[in-house]
């Protein structure tokens, strides 16, 4: 099953972008907080199951309205890693931020 490319991610959860297995070759990403006045910070990272996990960024402060256009090099086709993303708000507001993976 192919990896959805667009997300809309919203809280402190931490959310899959991509599943191990999904077929999926990811050479950009790009991030955009779509908050109107507050930063917020990013967790971009790799997980194995009884492996480990492991960061393309932590602690991102991305600021309002700002974006970021990264190239990462992510293949889940055989290696069995899932990719993720965590959300950390800077004040009481939610954070929001648009995830374009390419």
């Amino acid at each position: 099953m192919a990896a959805t490319l667009h997300h809309n991610v919203t809280g402190e959860a931490t959310v899959k972008l991509v599943n191990a297995g999904d077929n999926t070759k990811i050479s950009k990403i790009s991030l955009a907080n779509v908050h109107g006045s507050l930063a917020c910070s990013i967790d971009l990272f790799i997980v194995k199951e009884n492996v480990g996990t492991y960061y393309f960024f932590k602690q991102l402060s991305l600021p309002a309205d700002m974006s970021l256009n990264h190239d990462i090099s992510f293949d889940s086709t055989s290696r069995g890693f899932s990719l993720f993303i965590k959300l950390t708000k800077s004040a009481s507001e939610t954070p929001a931020v648009d995830v374009i993976l390419s």
